[in-house]
């Protein structure tokens, strides 16, 4: 006798203890429906995303921080208000002393109930050196085993997690399609960290969808990616910043998000040990020499 459709399905997903069945239309026309779940601005629970930014701007400080605001409700970017729950983050590209530094520094800025939820609700976890392969059967499992513990997880960064072509359209969608495997059967997020091209970088346009290095199912495949892009020049004289000191100033935003309206960007300005917090910056008036910058 062969088998269903619905049976050759949950034949796809061994040992997850999921079973799926079609949507019930009927229920979905008369039920009251729960919100949807947002991890981030945007970042549906159960998807995958992306951060972009250029190298050396602060992304793994960024993403040190949105852990710690999934974690806590410590929200330093201005972000807004998230359900909190456990977040881990994978780290390849950086060593302990490093993490231990940048931890160090973001405590500064917690009170001390937000370092006790950090603490107990954050697994940093540096994989340096191990060679973390998303395309292996054997790291995939893995990666779910983690994943199911916990609401978000973040591998920093997507090229030290595979060794296929980021110009390959097929081994990008491999890639990706690996990731949304292990969202599909956990429930949980998953958010890479990635470089922005280099096209992107010379035209200033690093907050745009196709900032993204390597082929472009780097983007078209995954729903929601954000960005980190440094003030220009042109921004600082609008905003009053001296050339010498608008390296400090950042901009996060989001370039996709498919599940709600693109939330409006945010400043944020680098504080001691790198750790961004908004700010709010207001366009000068001519011949105005100073700006108002008002931490949030």
């Amino acid at each position: 006798m062969s088998m269903s459709f619905v049976e050759f399905i949950n034949r796809q997903s061994p040992g997850t203890g999921m079973t799926r069945w079609p949507l019930n239309i009927e229920a979905a026309f008369k039920d009251k429906l729960p919100p949807l779940d947002f991890v981030l601005p945007g970042l549906l629970a159960g998807t995958v995303g992306a951060l972009v930014a250029p190298g050396g701007l602060g992304k793994s400080m960024v993403a040190l921080q949105l852990s710690a605001m999934i974690t806590s409700g410590a929200d330093l970017m201005g972000l807004g208000t998230f359900p909190t729950g456990p977040v881990a983050y994978l780290s390849a590209e950086d060593p302990d002393c490093v993490l231990n530094l940048r931890l160090q520094a973001l405590g500064q800025h917690l009170t001390s109930d937000q370092r006790k939820m950090v603490d107990q609700n954050l697994f940093l976890m540096p994989v340096t050196g191990l060679h973390p392969n998303l395309l292996s059967e054997t790291w995939t499992n893995a990666l779910e085993a983690v994943a199911s513990e916990h609401r978000l997880v973040i591998l920093d960064t997507l090229r030290r997690f595979h060794t296929a072509d980021e110009n390959s359209g097929a081994e990008m969608a491999a890639l990706i399609g690996r990731m949304e495997s292990i969202v599909a059967n956990t429930g949980s997020s998953l958010l890479f960290i990635h470089h922005t091209n280099k096209s992107s970088l010379s035209n200033a346009v690093g907050d745009q969808q196709q900032a993204s290095r390597g082929s472009s199912v780097l983007v078209d495949n995954i729903r929601w990616q954000g960005y980190l892009i440094g003030m220009s020049s042109e921004e600082a004289k609008r905003f009053g910043i001296p050339e010498m000191t608008r390296h400090q100033y950042a901009r996060f935003g989001v370039s996709k998000t498919n599940y709600a309206a693109r939330p409006v960007d945010k400043w944020l300005m680098r504080s001691s040990g790198g750790v961004l917090k908004a700010v709010d910056l207001a366009p000068i008036a001519i011949g105005q020499r100073k700006v108002r910058r008002v931490e949030i």
